[in-house]
């Protein structure tokens, strides 16, 4: 029987593989575009980031829903003020999140790029 951790990283080393098929390579962006100046993420970059999640994210985290599917629903996200484990919610904590992978999590700096991970960034704060 396979963990779910391997599972995680089979999804994640599949989609990087499929995807190429598809056209669209996962280190390419859907547009190239500056980070927004006012501090607010631009509508390019929060459905660039859709996008991202759906590709990457959606396998393990359900984006209507606070309910565990394999990791945490994340609806609701941008509203909370801490992670489960009473870390604060910022843009930097979540990069460092995605990049580093956690519990049962894997590491995605090497499948995203920074622009990649900004966009989803910003969509997961509007769930």
């Amino acid at each position: 029987m396979i963990s779910l951790r391997r599972y995680a990283s089979l999804c994640a080393l599949l989609s990087v593989l499929v995807i190429p098929l598809a056209g669209q390579g996962p280190g390419k962006s859907t547009s190239e575009k500056k980070p927004p100046t006012n501090g607010k993420a631009s509508a390019v970059s929060v459905k660039a980031g859709q996008s991202v999640y759906n590709t990457y994210c959606a396998i393990c985290h359900l984006a209507a829903s606070t309910e565990k599917k394999v990791g945490p629903g994340l609806k609701g996200l941008g509203k909370r003020e801490k992670f489960s484990g009473g870390e604060k919610i910022t843009d930097d904590s979540l990069r460092a999140w995605i990049e580093k992978g956690g519990k049962d999590m894997p590491p995605f700096k090497e499948t995203l790029t920074p622009e990649q991970i900004r966009d989803v960034i910003a969509y997961v704060k509007t769930l």
